[in-house]
């Protein structure tokens, strides 16, 4: 049985993060497919620039919640020591490669924090505060992102398993957590490989 309620809680998970929140928000709000502006990606944000600040917010929020649902709670239905982990893995993939757009999708930035937020909370404190530093300071949200990744993955090898883990502990193992968290670290940059040779170039858009 475990087996079984585990697979339904990864299924639940990787649709749950295949919703595209900013898409839905400008077709809905706006009637603006945010694919046919700016870079033309679903995430927070090009929602951001095509749709003002506050829906850039809730995209924002939305998508980093899938993850949080994720991994708080579909994984609840799972016996399973590392289903919380996998069903986080599973709303991040659901975002890069939705099921409802032909798997094509976001860059995983704003899930993949609301997934490591419930399994790591400090070392994506840490995280978010460079990011919100290198962002202020560059005005690129990609430079922020790279940078935020990149701490992520330092701060969860040098930060002990049971302090990064608190409050929840919801990984046994830190050694686990640490490969999950360098790939996809990994994934983000892959991900940004197009503003990485913009920013190279001095071509990056800036908010």
């Amino acid at each position: 049985m475990t087996i079984a309620w585990t697979t339904l809680a990864v299924a639940l998970s990787y649709l749950i993060g295949s919703v595209p929140t900013g898409l839905l928000l400008g077709l809905w709000l706006r009637g603006v497919d945010i694919r046919e502006h700016g870079s033309k990606n679903i995430g927070a944000t090009n929602t951001m620039r095509v749709l003002g600040k506050k829906l850039g917010a809730l995209a924002l929020a939305g998508d980093a919640g899938k993850g949080l649902v994720a991994t708080l709670a579909v994984a609840r239905l799972s016996a399973w020591p590392y289903a919380a982990l996998i069903c986080g893995l599973a709303a991040i993939l659901g975002h890069t490669c939705s099921a409802f757009l032909k798997f094509k999708g976001g860059k995983g930035v704003a899930t993949s924090t609301g997934v490591f937020l419930a399994l790591c909370p400090l070392p994506t404190l840490i995280a978010a505060a460079v990011f919100f530093t290198v962002a202020a300071c560059t005005r690129m949200v990609s430079a922020g992102s790279i940078s935020a990744a990149a701490a992520l993955t330092v701060a969860i090898f040098l930060i002990p398993h049971a302090g990064a883990t608190w409050p929840a502990h919801l990984l046994p193992d830190d050694a686990v957590l640490r490969t999950v968290v360098a790939l996809v670290a990994l994934l983000v940059v892959v991900k940004h490989r197009a503003n990485i040779q913009r920013i190279l170039k001095g071509e990056e858009n800036r908010l």
